[in-house]
C-alpha cells in the first residue's frame, strides 16, 4: 500500500517581538494602545492541550483592521499549573510578552522606530525582535 505524506508550509511572515515588563496583561494593552495607537481588546484566552492532558491557557489581545493584525500574547500561562515548562514560548520563557505584527503595520512600524516608541514607557524594561523560524514552539503563534 503506497504512503501519502500530508506536507503543509506554514506561513511565518510576521514580525515579533518579546517584551520584559513586571505589569499587568490588560495594562500593558493600554499602554501599546496609547503609544501606536492602536486598538487591542482582549479575546478569549488560548487554549493548549499539553502532552499530559493538562490545559495551559494564554491570554491575548489583538487588533486588527483592513490591513494589518496586532497581537500581544503574555508568555506564561494563566493561573498556576504543576508543569515544567508554563510558557507559550519557552525557548524566549525570559520575556514577560510576546508582540506580533504581520501586514502594512510590519512595514510602516520599523523595529528602531518600534523600541523607541517602547523606550518612552516606564514598564517596559527590555524588547528584543525574534526570528519566528528560529523558534522550537512557532507553531503556537498560528491562528
Amino acid at each position: 500500500m503506497k504512503t501519502l505524506y500530508l506536507d503543509i508550509e506554514y506561513d511565518f511572515s510576521f514580525a515579533l517581538f518579546g517584551v520584559v515588563a513586571s505589569c499587568r496583561d490588560y495594562k500593558m494593552a493600554w499602554s501599546i494602545n496609547r503609544v501606536l495607537g492602536l486598538n487591542l481588546t482582549r479575546q478569549q484566552d488560548i487554549c493548549y492541550e499539553l502532552e499530559d492532558r493538562q490545559k495551559m491557557y494564554i491570554s491575548h489581545f489583538e487588533h486588527n483592521d483592513t490591513h494589518s493584525t496586532v497581537r500581544l500574547f503574555r508568555n506564561k500561562a494563566l493561573g498556576t499549573l504543576a508543569v515544567k515548562r508554563p510558557y507559550m514560548l519557552p525557548d524566549v520563557k525570559e520575556y514577560d510578552y510576546i508582540l506580533q505584527l504581520s501586514g502594512a503595520l510590519q512595514q510602516y512600524l520599523n523595529p528602531q522606530e518600534l523600541f523607541r516608541k517602547f523606550q518612552s514607557l516606564p514598564m517596559i524594561q527590555y524588547a528584543k525582535q525574534f526570528d519566528p523560524l528560529t523558534l522550537k514552539n512557532k507553531e503556537h503563534l498560528l491562528f
